[in-house]
């Protein structure tokens, strides 16, 4: 992998990580438009890393309320009562999920699943999940002609059930194409949540399994010897920086804004693909990577 690759693909990494677009599969995209190797799961994983520091230090003060909370009510029973305690705890539940079928699938994402025919009809389904959970929830906010608005559910309303239920959305995510945010934010507000609640719950979910991926992909990556580590490292820098940027316009976007644009653009992206693909001008096989 050359520098400029690196810098393309960690930019690509960070401005799509956090929108409901999939970042997998832009990477995998950009990598097949532009005539290179497939980064691999691998690269994903690391340069997810960067990604998620921004998360840490974009949601730092919840962060740290949410770990302090958490560590006090494991010796002291009042504090269990605490949202931010609970909130940890439906962290934990929430990743249960990923974590079984990260392990278990992980041939599978790192070969067949990385087939562009599975990114595009993946692009196209949840952009269908997508458009009609947005919709589902416009009419909650705006009510109707014979119906009164409906108060959506916030964070304090999130129970064990729910979280499982975000988790097994998030799992979901390993598959190219779908998205963690938007199969997340999807189930979230299928659940009854507003916008801005399952955004943030699908943010904070995210950083137990992302970071436990990208340790073991360095681990594993260290042990084969099969990384650019300096242009993967590069890409990671780039990643946190532009995905920092991209956090702080989302969460102010979806305070206001449909999830709709987003489901055409994915659906758009998805049929154009299948076009590509069928005419003979995209592969559906990754390049093999030579290290």
């Amino acid at each position: 992998m050359s520098w400029f690759e690196s810098l393309v693909l960690g930019l690509v990494q960070g401005l799509t990580e956090f929108l409901p677009v999939s970042s997998s599969a832009h990477l995998r995209l950009t990598a097949a438009f532009a005539g290179w190797e497939d980064p691999g799961a691998a690269f994903t994983a690391i340069t997810q890393i960067g990604t998620e520091a921004a998360v840490l230090i974009y949601f730092r003060k919840d962060i740290a309320n949410i770990v302090s909370a958490w560590f006090r009510s494991l010796f002291d029973s009042a504090m269990r009562r605490s949202q931010d305690a609970k909130m940890g705890w439906l962290v934990i539940v929430g990743s249960i999920p990923i974590g079984v079928l990260g392990v278990t699938l992980k041939e599978q994402i790192e070969g067949p699943f990385r087939d562009l025919r599975v990114t595009a009809t993946m692009l196209i389904v949840m952009g269908l999940i997508l458009g009609t959970a947005d919709r589902l929830a416009a009419r909650d906010e705006t009510g109707g002609r014979h119906r009164a608005p409906k108060q959506r559910k916030s964070l304090q309303d999130l129970n064990i059930k729910d979280g499982l239920i975000y988790g097994a959305c998030q799992a979901m995510a390993l598959i190219p194409g779908v998205s963690r945010s938007g199969a997340t934010i999807s189930g979230g507000l299928f659940l009854g949540y507003r916008r801005e609640a399952a955004a943030r719950y699908s943010f904070l979910l995210a950083i137990p399994a992302v970071l436990a991926s990208g340790a073991f992909e360095l681990k594993d990556a260290a042990e084969a010897g099969h990384v650019s580590w300096g242009p993967t490292l590069f890409a990671t820098v780039i990643a946190f920086v532009s995905g920092y940027v991209v956090i702080a316009w989302f969460m102010k976007f979806i305070s206001s804004k449909s999830f709709m644009p987003f489901a055409w653009y994915r659906i758009a992206l998805g049929v154009l693909i299948i076009a590509l693909v069928s005419a003979g001008i995209l592969s559906p096989h990754a390049a093999e990577s030579a290290g």
